[in-house]
């Protein structure tokens, strides 16, 4: 089904494009060249729809409607609806470790060993006995 309406849609994007490419403008005379041709409206004077702008709305339509399909197609083979953040996994505490990738160790190095100070002098030495 997928493959049917994919192949429709590729086809049907060839065709909009040749349609529209095979269409004039709507002032390609010598006149629109130097601004006449048109009435005061925003986009000028609208004629009778032709074969070819009837074949552009048709194509457009299906070509919008494949692709909505397309997309509805393809969210129900995807196997859910959760979002792509749901695999992403949740940041480690502070001071914790970062957890390794899938299929790898996490080496952690052992704590350093405690360091005592060195034993110091007194500071005032008592006076020995002679």
């Amino acid at each position: 089904m997928t493959v049917l309406i994919t192949v429709l849609h590729v086809i049907v994007a060839f065709i909009l494009i040749v349609v529209v490419l095979l269409q004039t403008g709507k002032r390609a005379d010598l006149a629109g060249a130097f601004g006449g041709g048109g009435s005061q409206t925003a986009f000028g004077a609208r004629g009778a729809a032709n074969a070819l702008s009837k074949a552009t709305t048709y194509a457009a339509i299906i070509f919008m409607a494949t692709s909505m399909i397309l997309s509805l197609l393809s969210g129900s083979h995807g196997g859910g609806t959760g979002s792509v953040l749901d695999s992403v996994p949740a940041p480690a505490a502070k001071g914790a470790p970062a957890p390794a990738p899938a299929g790898q160790k996490l080496v952690v190095p052992p704590p350093p060993a405690p360091s005592t100070p060195p034993a110091q002098a007194p500071a005032n030495p008592a006076p020995q006995g002679k």
